[in-house]
């Protein structure tokens, strides 16, 4: 039997504390041997401090983190412990599948003011490569 996010969407990885004021990318879900991956959406959620000043993080695979979303502007969510944002893939775009090994992730260009760190849940599905 296929497990659960091979038949539906589901949280393939929830990561907690991800810098999101130092310019680096982070890794937080790396696509498992024989299998294909497909982003659906991805949630930050329970900053530790406000993302104000947070103004470009850049979604996706590759060094850069680049392949999936963008310039993401996090700087609204300047809630401690209880803002959360959904970021879906741009409608009607076309995106390469994440093949296996490739390393899903956040890259931050333009971090927080302040220290801050947040959760951030990877949702989408799995299928055989």
């Amino acid at each position: 039997m296929s497990a659960l996010n091979e038949l539906a969407l589901t949280i393939v990885a929830s990561v907690s504390s991800v810098d999101m004021k130092t310019a680096q990318a982070n890794t937080l879900y790396t696509v498992p041997t024989s299998k294909v991956f497909y982003p659906v959406m991805v949630v930050v959620r329970d900053p530790s401090a406000s993302m104000a000043g947070g103004t470009d993080y850049d979604i996706g695979t590759g060094a850069n983190c680049d392949t999936w979303r963008q310039t993401v502007d996090l700087s609204s969510m300047t809630t401690l412990a209880t803002d959360f944002m959904v970021i879906h893939g741009a409608d009607v775009t076309k995106y390469t599948e994440c093949a296996a090994a490739d390393a899903f992730g956040i890259k931050v260009i333009t971090g927080t003011t302040a220290a801050c760190t947040a959760t951030i849940d990877v949702i989408g599905y799995l299928t055989d490569a």
